[in-house]
């Protein structure tokens, strides 16, 4: 048997000045996810990113059933079990047609698309857990803000997304 538990996104609870669930901050976005049964490492914390429809397919592989091919996520039984470092190397966040993030390592772009004007914040999680300073006016910070839009308008291309990046109001 193998058990799961996982919840649903947060609430920023007055975090960043907001009550609710429409915004891409780490507070409102990231979810427990937590796997126990045979062959996961007991008390183990595994570093890595996934989206919680990658849950079925690693259920799969534990289990010795064939992932069908029609499943988008992926397999993180060799996260899990620390034969592999991470699950996905980024993450992309959406919230309607207003907001869009991604997150690569310790980075994270949001941008935020408002009656057609796009703002952009950029964040170091590794030294600014609580995304409180934007580095997206910073020119040292220039290059990655460039690597992290490309980086998101690659996921918005595999996700499929109709948002374009390079369009005033985002093409919408």
């Amino acid at each position: 048997t193998i058990i799961v538990y996982t919840g649903d996104n947060g609430l920023a609870v007055g975090q960043h000045g907001l009550m609710g669930k429409q915004n891409l901050y780490e507070h409102s976005i990231r979810v427990p996810l937590i796997f126990k049964g045979p062959g996961i490492p007991k008390g183990e914390r595994a570093a890595g990113f996934a989206y919680l429809y990658d849950i079925y397919p690693t259920l799969c592989e534990y289990a010795g059933i064939e992932i069908p091919e029609s499943v988008e996520g992926i397999s993180l039984k060799s996260a899990i079990e620390r034969k592999a470092t991470h699950g996905r190397k980024a993450l992309l966040f959406a919230y309607k047609n207003f907001q869009r993030a991604v997150r690569n390592g310790d980075w994270k772009l949001i941008k935020y698309n408002v009656n057609g004007t796009v703002r952009n914040q950029l964040f170091n999680l590794g030294v600014d857990p609580y995304e409180q300073t934007d580095l997206s006016g910073d020119e040292a910070q220039a290059k990655k803000l460039e690597e992290m839009t490309a980086i998101m308008q690659k996921r918005i291309h595999d996700f499929n997304d109709d948002v374009d990046l390079a369009k005033p109001g985002w093409g919408v």
